[in-house]
């Protein structure tokens, strides 16, 4: 069962240009400000800055999902015709993500964090 979004990533070239522009739109400082990822929180919802995912083929930003289940709804997805971007891989502190593209060339995210099998 997916849950909602709970993360959205942006692919950004210019991590201290683009972690300024993110301040005041947002309204708050970053919670996380490293040189590979910065990250805010806004009510429920993470809003990440990554310099690499150009790099890692990004051309906008990727909505994450969150699910209970992270590879039993890989496997779901795929079956249903997306193609694997990016298997399950652990981000920190034992959040999982991993992403596919669907037909039409979206990029779809998916997101468990570390109380493995639990909706988040």
């Amino acid at each position: 069962m997916s849950v909602g979004v709970k993360t959205i990533i942006y692919p950004v070239k210019d991590l201290a240009l683009s972690k300024h522009l993110f301040a005041e739109l947002l309204g708050v400082e970053p919670e996380t400000d490293q040189p590979y990822y910065v990250g805010f929180r806004v009510a429920d919802l993470d809003i990440g800055l990554d310099p690499n995912g150009h790099r890692q083929g990004l051309t906008g930003p990727v909505l994450y999902w969150a699910v209970g289940d992270i590879r039993a709804k890989l496997e779901r997805l795929i079956a249903a015709g997306a193609e694997c971007l990016q298997d399950v891989r652990d981000v920190g502190w034992g959040r999982l993500t991993a992403s596919v593209r669907d037909p039409a060339s979206n990029v779809i995210g998916l997101l468990q964090n570390s109380t493995a099998g639990q909706t988040p």
